[in-house]
């Protein structure tokens, strides 16, 4: 069985904890590798790799740094196959799925490659007599971040490829359900040239998270998980010092009014409900039926969920893959089977749905409530599976009050042609990424990803210019070089502008 390391100092360091954790393959159910977990002294060694590394790279050249991200960028390019593959092995989801969050990952590191703009500062001259002003922004110092086990490569790359670019040095915790890709990112990353100490990965559990929250050279941490471990990870981080952005969960709806393309909005409810195996904050998880349109969009989306093909994610037939662990596969059905005694009507049923050859899977079909309660568990808890619930409401207002009373405000879409309407939505609408006619808004690397309320906890979001603020703080440097024509003298008063 192949034992995981840990990545410290631009080399692979073998865990000595004694602490480890199985690394499943999802569509087989077998153990193929083993994880350990990192102890408070191989924290600690990551740091310490990273605090002496911010010592020359914190003040290396924005050329520097920009050569390195465009030979990253490079090799990410030339690897994206393989990287994907170890996504599908250890988290599930079909090649294709892997790929594209290779994808999206690399954006934010295309990103990072133009960090000589988007650290730019500001100069204005003469605000007094021959006195200058200018705003420059600094690195932090050494950064941390704590990644899920859905996009093992994606969310990582979120993180450090700013954060480096910046001038930061940083310490990675990936899930530990599915390490590989974020330890092969980081070997990458030393095959561009980041220099050793920049980029440190600790495999781990609680320990290691705990670690990174309270450990005093840690100056901030990114987060994205579920809304309960955010929450956790945003006290805690400040009750410490740190600068904390923490991205939660989420129950993301879609509004489809009467006057949709009905069959547009069915394939886009299926596309974002079920890829990835619903196992996505951005997926769609309730569709929200104005009017007289649920009777028939809930036909259109059934007829297109009885026809998902379910498989191994390495198939290239399959368009779903199996869910992450046995645990959440079987936590995942229990809101299935529950629904109906809480008032739902079951469509489609995905429990018990096994695979030809690999019936040790942790497979489950998808499933399609309708007429969900607000008051039913499928309705008010995040599944984090392939479980799509149908609400009914007679008017847009009704639509738009029950969206907005959701504890979470990760995402939302409305599917309309009406241009008012779609207007008056996404200005009224609670959440902070809205989609029109798009129901995964997920925003370009470009422009920054997070929510409201219970979906993010911190005053940034993640990436874009949200993401160069967050692991950068501000410096005003006001300058005087008097002329030698200047006479001296004391004056007291309180300076002023003249």
């Amino acid at each position: 069985m192949q034992n995981m390391n840990h990545w410290i100092g631009g080399k692979p360091v073998e865990g000595t904890s004694g602490r480890l954790g199985p690394v499943y393959n999802p569509a087989t159910g077998a153990q193929e590798k083993q994880v350990p977990f990192a102890s408070v002294d191989e924290v600690d060694a990551a740091v310490a790799s990273a605090k002496a590394a911010f010592e020359s790279w914190g003040t290396a050249s924005l050329a520097k740094r920009t050569s390195v991200l465009f030979k990253y960028r490079e090799l990410l390019d030339a690897h994206r196959d393989e990287i994907a593959e170890l996504i599908t092995a250890e988290h599930g989801k079909v090649h294709s799925d892997a790929l594209g969050e290779v994808a999206r990952g690399m954006e934010i590191v295309e990103l990072a490659c133009s960090v000589p703009q988007l650290v730019k500062g500001e100069l204005s001259t003469q605000v007094s007599t021959r006195v200058d002003v200018a705003a420059i922004r600094q690195p932090l110092g050494v950064v941390a971040g704590i990644t899920p086990f859905n996009f093992p490569a994606m969310v990582p790359m979120w993180m450090f490829p700013l954060a480096i670019a910046c001038g930061n040095t940083f310490v990675l915790k990936p899930s530990e359900k599915d390490p590989s890709a974020s330890y092969r990112l980081a070997e990458l990353a030393s095959e561009a040239g980041l220099p050793d100490g920049v980029l440190n990965v600790v495999q781990g559990d609680k320990v290691a998270v705990d670690r990174l929250l309270e450990h005093p050279d840690i100056t901030a941490v990114s987060f994205v998980g579920s809304t309960p471990i955010a929450k956790y990870i945003q006290l805690k981080g400040i009750e410490h010092g740190k600068r904390v952005q923490a991205l939660g969960g989420a129950k993301n709806h879609m509004l489809v009014l009467p006057d949709a393309d009905l069959d547009f909005a069915a394939d886009q409810a299926i596309n974002a409900a079920y890829g990835s195996a619903g196992e996505r904050c951005m997926a769609v998880s309730v569709v929200v039926a104005v009017g007289d349109t649920g009777d028939e969009l809930v036909d259109k989306i059934a007829e297109r969920a009885k026809g998902l093909k379910i498989g191994p994610g390495s198939d290239a037939a399959s368009e779903m893959g199996p869910l992450i662990t046995r645990e959440h596969r079987d936590k995942v059905a229990s809101y299935v089977t529950g629904a109906a005694a809480q008032g739902a009507e079951v469509v489609v049923d995905g429990t018990g749905f096994t695979v030809p050859g690999h019936e040790d899977g942790f497979f489950i079909g998808v499933s399609l409530l309708d007429k969900v309660p607000v008051t039913a568990d499928a309705y008010k808890d995040e599944i984090f599976g392939p479980v799509l619930c149908v609400v009914r409401a007679e008017t847009y207002d009704e639509a738009i009050a029950l969206i907005n009373s959701s504890r979470w405000g990760n995402g939302t879409a409305i599917f309309t042609r009406d241009g008012g309407a779609a207007r008056r939505f996404q200005l009224e609408v609670q959440a902070g990424m809205v989609g029109v006619n798009v129901p995964i808004p997920v925003p370009v690397g470009y422009h920054s990803f997070g929510g409201w309320k219970d979906s993010l906890f911190g005053d940034h979001h993640i990436y874009g210019n949200d993401g160069i603020a967050f692991y950068t703080q501000g410096k005003v440097i006001t300058t005087r070089w008097p002329d030698p024509a200047d006479g001296g003298g004391i004056n007291l008063g309180f300076p002023s502008n003249s």
